[in-house]
């Protein structure tokens, strides 16, 4: 049963609980992502550890690859529906804040979805330019751009953090944990019925999978 949130009632007289608010599948594809990324900068300097810089690299490909249909497909906060806004209403969710009253949305906010989903697509665009490095297209300018790339993602995940911890002290719930655990505050009618735990499962599974296929270069036209 929801643990009830006293601190919290909305305009009915309601009180908020601990929903569950992302599914396995998002949560597994957050994690993995965040271990990707760094597994990949750390390497990028290594000849000696290339292959291991390649199998984090494309498997973070995959991993949009997968979220992008999730995005589709998926639960409610999990779908581009749900938290891909108009630029007005990222530009009054931004308003909203300025004035000390952002709101207090239970999936993304309209600026969370936007980075999101931008991040995803220089992740994808790493991952091409690192595929035209190895395979030596275009000689430097494709190892500069993509040098560039990961610069400009890690720049904007040390500004998603931030964002994180922001909008958890002003929130007054550790957003943090909400990924780890999948719950956030909320009312028992807008939280999802069902976890997907299989799916989680087998998306961890065949990402690892497909880590090793890259890492024993059992994938050579990735690497070679």
């Amino acid at each position: 049963m929801n643990a009830p949130v006293h601190d919290t009632v909305g305009a009915t007289g309601k009180v908020k609980q601990e929903i569950m608010v992302w599914d396995m599948p998002v949560r597994v594809f957050h994690w993995l992502l965040v271990i990707c990324f760094a597994g990949a900068w750390l390497t990028s300097e290594s000849e000696r550890l290339a292959m291991i810089h390649y199998a984090f690299g494309y498997t973070a490909c995959l991993l949009v690859l997968i979220r992008l249909v999730w995005g589709l497909i998926g639960t409610r906060y999990a779908r581009f529906s749900q938290f891909l806004k108009s630029s007005r209403a990222i530009f009054e969710h931004f308003m909203a804040m300025l004035r000390g009253h952002p709101h207090h949305d239970v999936g993304h906010n309209p600026a969370g979805g936007l980075a999101m989903f931008a991040l995803m697509l220089l992740i994808l665009l790493i991952g091409f330019t690192g595929y035209l490095t190895a395979k030596e297209f275009f000689g430097n300018f494709a190892s500069e751009v993509h040098e560039a790339l990961a610069s400009l993602v890690l720049g904007l995940v040390i500004v998603h953090i931030i964002a994180a911890i922001g909008m958890s002290v002003i929130e007054k719930q550790n957003l943090v944990r909400s990924m780890v655990t999948g719950k956030k505050s909320g009312f028992p009618e807008q939280g999802i019925r069902y976890p997907q735990i299989l799916i989680g499962a087998l998306i961890f599974l065949g990402t690892l999978y497909f880590f090793y296929l890259i890492l024993s270069g059992t994938l050579p036209a990735f690497t070679q």
